[in-house]
């Protein structure tokens, strides 16, 4: 399905039309994707907003809503899960899949912005985006988790620790989509927790931290640099915690924006990471 849309604000010397494809299977998606300038739609939440600002300018949108094998979640007999890309954040929330790592996915979504959003925004196209202040980077790579991608030659599954490069960067080709995200079998009496500090509920995070608590600590620290930071910790009394932390405040590179200072980002980083932990016990 093809047709043409007209957005609002975009500038008379710019592009006034984009052309717009739905298709119906991955293989459909990434051909449509492979005129110039192509992007996906996923929930629109970030894209549409940007295209309304001017930011970008499209010469094809490709929706992934009509594409079935996208679309939803469940767990494996060893104990794994797939998520697929277009499920929204609100259907994340409510995963009541046995294992620390869904239930830590679960927890990450129920803090994603507002309901609205919730209810529209999906996994994979927050992924595919990769701001740096979003949620799931953070939590996925607490998990170790892998995402699916897909392309016209090829399907691949590339670490989460590997995935996200930097500001807005990932590991996809042109051409690629994230099709779904797929959590490894967790570890027994393994539990988890995500500590977000914003300004106010539904905010991006000043910082963020992603738990896995067992015999050691896997720790996920993000807002920090453009990618999440990850750490395991095999000393979780407080002062072991409270020092590692220290350490990584110390030794890495802090954003200044509107939302906080990196003076204040390093100040609060081991309580946060603190506050992590010992939630994640709790919930045992």
């Amino acid at each position: 399905m093809y047709g043409r849309v007209r957005p609002r604000s975009w500038p008379a010397s710019g592009i006034v039309s984009v052309e717009y494809a739905a298709p119906e299977t991955v293989e459909d998606a990434c051909r449509a994707l492979a005129k110039e300038d192509a992007r996906c739609l996923a929930g629109g939440q970030s894209l549409v907003a940007m295209m309304n600002l001017g930011l970008v300018a499209p010469s094809r949108v490709v929706s992934l809503r009509r594409i079935a094998e996208l679309r939803g979640a469940q767990q494996f007999g060893d104990g794994s899960v797939r998520i697929g890309a277009m499920t929204t954040h609100d259907q994340v929330a409510h995963l009541r899949f046995d294992g620390s790592l869904a239930a830590l996915l679960a927890k990450t979504a129920q803090v994603v912005a507002y309901p609205a959003i919730r209810a529209w925004g999906t996994i994979g196209g927050s992924i595919a985006h990769a701001d740096p202040a979003a949620d799931y980077p953070v939590a996925l790579v607490a998990a170790n988790a892998e995402v699916e991608v897909a392309g016209l030659s090829r399907r691949r599954r590339v670490p989460a620790r590997q995935f996200f490069r930097g500001f807005f960067a990932t590991a996809l080709e042109p051409g690629e989509i994230v099709t779904a995200v797929h959590l490894p079998r967790g570890t027994v009496n393994e539990r988890a927790h995500y500590e977000k500090l914003s300004l106010v509920a539904g905010d991006f995070a000043i910082l963020s931290v992603a738990v896995l608590v067992g015999r050691t600590a896997e720790i996920a620290i993000g807002t920090c640099t453009g990618t999440p930071l990850h750490r395991t910790l095999a000393d979780t009394s407080d002062d072991g915690v409270r020092a590692a932390a220290r350490a990584i405040a110390m030794s890495e590179a802090f954003p200044s924006d509107s939302r906080a200072s990196d003076t204040y980002r390093r100040r609060v980083l081991p309580a946060l990471v603190l506050r992590a932990i010992r939630a994640a016990q709790g919930d045992a």
